[in-house]
């Protein structure tokens, strides 16, 4: 493949990719901003209860990012039935699962709430949200994996469509359920989870109309769903290791002081924010990664990753272009607090150094994933997130601000970018066939 196919390659991925990603944030601006009429109380309690749904969707993104580099290999090696079965276990996976974590939320919601912190006022109504929406938990996983295996099957745009579908019907049904029936907060969680509900049978029918396009039957496999659950343990195990370096900067921010916390609230929205095209990048280097493993091209693999770096980090330069951009005004749009401001501002320098060793992170982090090299990311992970505890510790009793503890983020980063950069530029990673060697 010369440069400028791969190029339109990753083009093709990444841009459906990046859409599907931001519209997924539009579900909580939707729910936020239509619960925001009914009172700061409902609002305030549905972001406590989205904060709970949000750690299970994140530490349960391994579905997702299992099924690309599996069904992405299996594709590659020519075997689509076998990419489809593949992609049909994962999802079996992902609604068991989100029935196990659905009924222990549901019945461990209130005391869920209450570890927050939130005030008498406010918890049973972030009460009431968790609990429906916990519903909807087989759903959410399964959406996950689908998402997951239709990447792996080369194929972003769909997902990109069932997404918008599922953001105008959650938007349609949060109108209908709290101005027309009265349902309040509750009927915002009901519409999420129907939303969610729309995503996984419009999911179905796509694998099942793939499956007849191929001739195949496919159907979930007792062997199939425990593989699905062991090749995701260590994707698992890294996601908790960075959620883990994330709760610990929001402690260290919250023990910092007040506006501390607010100002690192607003700048770790807007890296997570930025990252969506980052991450998008990452996502086609999963896909174009596994399939070429799978299909026993190295040399090709090796340009891939080569490639997938050069245009993230390239766009990591953009994203500091852009913070740099905002400086001046950004930091005001956040309220009239002088020493919010400054601290924001500060911090935004450092932000904007860090995007382009981002770019590497999140590049190389994604074709790793998409060859499956998940055991070695995990320890990787784990070793990183030790690495931070330090930087984090010396913030804290140095009487340091967010801009010091960008820089301890930054080290984090660098750590991460260091192993990442020399385990790709090793050949451990490089393990051909339609499935890989456990």
């Amino acid at each position: 493949m010369t440069t400028e196919g791969l190029d339109r390659g990753i083009a093709r991925l990444a841009i459906p990719a990046f859409g599907a990603l931001l519209a997924q944030p539009l579900f909580l601006l939707v729910d936020a901003a239509i619960v925001g009429t009914l009172g700061t109380a409902q609002l305030a309690g549905l972001g406590a209860a989205s904060t709970i749904f949000g750690t299970v969707v994140g530490l349960c993104i391994f579905l997702s990012y299992a099924a690309t580099a599996a069904v992405a290999r299996l594709l590659g090696a020519g075997d689509r039935a076998g990419a489809l079965s593949q992609g049909v276990d994962g999802m079996a996976l992902g609604v068991g699962l989100g029935v196990v974590i659905g009924a222990v939320t549901f019945a461990f919601a209130e005391p869920l709430i209450t570890a927050l912190g939130t005030s008498g006022e406010v918890t049973p109504y972030a009460v009431t949200y968790l609990r429906i929406v916990a519903i909807s938990f087989p759903a959410v996983l399964g959406v996950l994996a689908a998402v997951g295996v239709l990447r792996g099957l080369q194929d972003t745009r769909t997902t990109l469509y069932v997404t918008i579908v599922m953001v105008v019907v959650n938007l349609v049904l949060d109108i209908v359920f709290i101005f027309g029936f009265g349902w309040g907060i509750g009927g915002s969680a009901a519409a999420t989870g129907l939303a969610e509900l729309t995503g996984l049978l419009a999911y179905g029918f796509i694998l099942l109309r793939n499956a007849r396009q191929a001739r195949v039957t496919i159907v979930p496999s007792g062997v199939g769903v425990i593989r699905a659950a062991r090749d995701g343990v260590p994707l698992f195990v890294r996601s908790a290791a960075l959620r883990g370096v994330l709760v610990i900067a929001a402690a260290v921010a919250a023990r910092l002081g007040d506006q501390e916390l607010a100002a690192y609230h607003v700048t770790v929205t807007l890296f997570f924010a930025l990252a969506l095209a980052l991450d998008a990048v990452a996502i086609a280097g999963q896909a174009l990664t596994g399939k070429s493993l799978g299909s026993g091209e190295v040399a090709q693999s090796r340009v891939i990753a080569r490639r997938i770096v050069w245009w993230s980090v390239w766009l990591g330069v953009g994203l500091a272009v852009i913070i740099l951009a905002l400086r001046p005004w950004l930091p005001q749009w956040y309220g009239d607090d002088a020493q919010v401001s400054a601290l924001i501002s500060s911090a935004l320098l450092v932000l904007a150094l860090l995007q382009p060793m981002a770019g590497i992170v999140f590049a190389l982090d994604g074709v790793l994933i998409g060859a499956g090299d998940t055991r070695w990311l995990a320890w990787a992970q784990v070793a990183v997130f030790l690495a931070f505890l330090p930087a984090a510790w010396l913030v804290l009793v140095g009487d340091g601000d967010v801009a010091d503890l960008w820089w301890a983020l930054g080290w984090f980063l660098l750590v991460r970018t260091v192993l990442v950069v020399w385990r790709a530029r090793g050949s451990a990673w490089l393990i051909t066939g339609a499935t890989r060697p456990r």
